[in-house]
């Protein structure tokens, strides 16, 4: 006889922070039902990918709309019923406006919610898992690299092949699969509420985030110093358009092309100071439709990159 395989099961939170009469605090949240004192987290609904899980729980359990920044750490343990938990977990910063907007009152999930330093915080959490999350957000901010902003490096949907294409290369269209991806892309970048969409004049690039700018109002600037075309020709400017997108020091999604990937990436480290290694080349291993999140210090410059994360959308 044969025995069921207990899955897994995934959960995505944050821990929520902002700056009070000059010192960080972080958010925990008094459960009803539990009686207990935990970070902001929850389950992860059919169809969801981890980012919109740890956006969605936040705004069910504290009223709160954020945007994600550093990843900061993975808890697996034990529940009652004998499966594993695994919850994924970023940094969030809560601006006062988020604050002024909340829409929590205490409910049958959650009592209260307390915003506490991070050394009481480790007093009031009733679990050990978060207590070694809050301790990998204080060592961010040991490093002064709490307030972040990402540079989204983003391949191009599937497109038709360039064999059943009878036309420039760069009108290219998606195939059905990549509008697809398209439209799956939306809830997973807003997540991290970029304020930048920079692609590629192809075709395929623009048609990839056009759903994600018309879903949060931002139009997109078409750059041929990242297009497949000037690349080809020994004319693309990755460096140009990387150094100003981390100068203006705003969350932004890049979309271009595979061979460009690569370079996107290490022109990310060296505007940043950081040493290039590997994870250059790990970061730019896309499928049509993945990204990559480039994590930087917003106050901190010399910091470098902080974290670099890869997702792919569920098409």
């Amino acid at each position: 006889m044969t025995r069921a395989v207990e899955t897994a099961v995934f959960a995505a939170g944050a821990v929520c922070w902002r700056v009070i009469d000059g010192r960080i605090h972080v958010l925990v949240i008094h459960r009803t039902v539990y009686g207990d004192v935990t970070i902001p987290k929850g389950k992860v609904d059919p169809g969801e990918t981890l980012p919109q899980t740890a956006v969605r729980e936040i705004a069910e359990e504290t009223g709160l709309d954020v945007a994600l920044g550093v990843p900061i750490g993975v808890s697996r343990y034990k529940m009652p019923s004998g499966r594993t938990k695994v919850v994924h977990y970023w940094a969030a910063h809560v601006t006062d406006e988020a604050v002024q907007r909340s829409t929590f009152r205490p409910n049958s999930e959650v009592a209260a919610l307390e915003w506490v330093t991070i050394k009481r915080a480790r007093t009031h959490l009733t679990y050990e898992p978060d207590v070694a999350i809050l301790d990998a957000f204080a060592a961010l901010v040991d490093q002064g690299v709490t307030e972040t902003f990402a540079l989204i490096v983003l391949r191009h949907g599937k497109a038709v092949e360039r064999s059943k294409w009878d036309g420039p290369d760069a009108s290219r269209p998606l195939a059905d699969r990549g509008v697809a991806q398209a439209a799956a892309l939306v809830p997973m970048l807003r997540a991290w509420k970029p304020r930048r969409l920079v692609s590629s004049p192809a075709v395929r690039c623009v048609t990839t985030i056009t759903p994600l700018s018309a879903a949060i109002g931002r139009p997109i600037k078409r750059d041929a110093g990242i297009s497949q075309d000037d690349w080809e020709r020994g004319e693309a400017e990755v460096r140009r358009v990387i150094g100003k997108r981390v100068r203006v020091g705003k969350t932004a999604v890049v979309c271009s092309h595979r061979p460009l990937m690569g370079e996107i990436v290490r022109e990310v480290a060296l505007a940043t100071g950081t040493p290039l290694a590997g994870y250059a080349d790990d970061a730019a291993l896309l499928e049509p439709g993945d990204f990559s999140i480039v994590h930087l210090s917003a106050t901190n410059p010399s910091s470098g990159i902080i974290a670099i994360e890869t997702h792919s959308p569920r098409v």
